[in-house]
């Protein structure tokens, strides 16, 4: 698994739910610490939006 990378900031954190971004070649995906990963993105930005849905959800 990536290490993470960039922690993402949420409006409302879920606990448990830490979330960051990792690099894997030429993509960026969202990780969290319960184990979730995001897709593999080429923008990290979608990575980061990803991140913070999980995180609400």
């Amino acid at each position: 698994m990536p290490a993470p990378r960039h922690p993402v900031e949420s409006a409302q954190p879920t606990p448990g739910h830490i979330t960051s971004t990792a690099e894997r070649g030429s993509f960026c995906l969202a990780v969290c610490s319960c184990g979730w990963t995001g897709p593999a993105r080429r923008s990290r930005d979608l990575a980061r939006r990803d991140a913070t849905r999980h995180s609400a959800d």
